[in-house]
């Protein structure tokens, strides 16, 4: 089936809940992605930030395939044997917490609001959550009212009660925001469809603070930020604070749905039997992939390797700002990387489309590059010659 015949086929029997762009892909191969008409393209979108590994990866494909083979799917009336194992990898990986799997950020975050909820009724009947504008945390109705932009918001009222949203990295306004019936702070350490915008260490240390002063959770959203990329493994040891709880997603399966919710050992217990649930959450395919990508990640040496490859896009995206007026700021961690521009960006995104490079756009001007974990100089160096010849263009 050719490009146009997908096309038509998704415009005649999908629901139009996206804006796709006039291409489909039929094949992957580590950061490169091939239309059913043969055209290369460069990767730097990785599926929004899912496909960790890259495409076709073959010690994630040879998993999932001898997973498949076994045993995909018994639900959770049931031990299982990679879920246990994954559970233990990401408590040791963090905290030291318990862990609920899912399927997606939104339901991962959804879990991490009821849990709060929980602990705040314990607290004395306590149920707001204060979340930053310009955060994104889902398209659920309870996530999408977490979701500080009325963008999301618009056609879908009334919306839940119990969230109040305050300026990113303002910590006075925070701070005169808590009230007693505040239980919980949710943010995300760098805000992704947002624009990319990353929290100062001062700010996040004073807002840890100020949970402890207050007696708040702490849940840090690392849907996007979290397994590697931003060079930690989770975002927020860059900071030298701990949340009570992270909400995880995204890269965690390399490209196979799967959400975790991680919280601490001392509040997990507030979720017992009963109280959450998943049918498809922690399945043996998924939990099998998601062991692979911790593997890679650790054994491959990801980490240093993101962080190497995002100083050098991060300076390659710099000397483009220097040799361009319209790139306003850089900015990001790792490869998690971003250009905000003083115009919009939809259409440089679309004519790197067309010379064979997948970039993203959010925020109106804000152009993003999520590439996989394993992208390489050199295919920087060919994102960047493309992006410099379209800048170049522009009038």
């Amino acid at each position: 089936m050719d490009t146009s015949k997908i096309i038509e086929m998704t415009d005649e029997y999908c629901l139009p809940t996206y804006r796709r762009f006039p291409v489909a892909f039929v094949r992957g191969q580590g950061v490169k992605l091939y239309d059913p008409e043969g055209k290369e393209y460069l990767d730097f979108v990785a599926g929004l930030a899912v496909n960790t590994l890259g495409h076709a990866h073959p010690r994630l494909v040879e998993a999932i395939s001898e997973q498949a083979r076994n045993l995909i799917h018994t639900s959770n009336l049931y031990h299982i044997e990679p879920q246990a194992r994954l559970a233990r990898r990401l408590s040791n990986l963090s905290f030291g917490g318990k862990v609920f799997f899912c399927n997606s950020g939104a339901e991962a975050n959804e879990a991490a609001i009821k849990l709060a909820r929980l602990f705040g009724k314990k607290q004395g009947q306590r149920y707001e959550i204060i979340t930053a504008t310009n955060s994104f945390h889902g398209r659920t109705m309870i996530t999408l009212t977490a979701t500080g932009q009325s963008k999301f918001h618009k056609g879908f009222d009334p919306l839940p009660p119990g969230f109040v949203y305050v300026p990113f990295n303002d910590l006075t306004r925070l701070q005169e925001t808590i009230s007693d019936s505040t239980c919980a702070i949710m943010l995300e350490p760098i805000q992704g469809e947002g624009g990319v915008n990353v929290a100062t260490i001062e700010y996040l240390k004073g807002v840890r603070e100020l949970c402890d002063q207050k007696g708040l959770l702490l849940i840090f959203d690392e849907v996007q930020t979290g397994i590697g990329r931003t060079g930690k493994f989770f975002a927020y040891e860059h900071y030298g604070i701990v949340p009570d709880v992270i909400t995880l997603a995204k890269g965690l399966g390399g490209g196979v749905p799967i959400g975790a919710m991680i919280a601490d050992s001392e509040i997990a217990s507030l979720l017992g039997p009963g109280t959450h649930a998943s049918t498809f959450g922690g399945n043996f395919l998924a939990t099998s992939a998601a062991l692979v990508v911790l593997d890679v990640i650790e054994e491959d040496n990801l980490l240093q390797h993101v962080r190497e490859v995002g100083t050098y896009l991060k300076n390659g995206l710099d000397r483009l700002a220097g040799k361009y007026p319209v790139i306003k700021e850089v900015r990001g961690k790792g490869l998690m990387m971003a250009c905000e521009l003083e115009q919009e960006g939809s259409s440089i995104v679309m004519e790197c489309l067309q010379r064979g490079v997948l970039i993203n756009c959010t925020m109106d001007k804000v152009l993003r590059f999520l590439p996989p974990l394993i992208v390489t100089v050199s295919d920087v160096d060919q994102m960047l010659d493309v992006l410099d010849g379209v800048f170049s263009c522009l009038k």
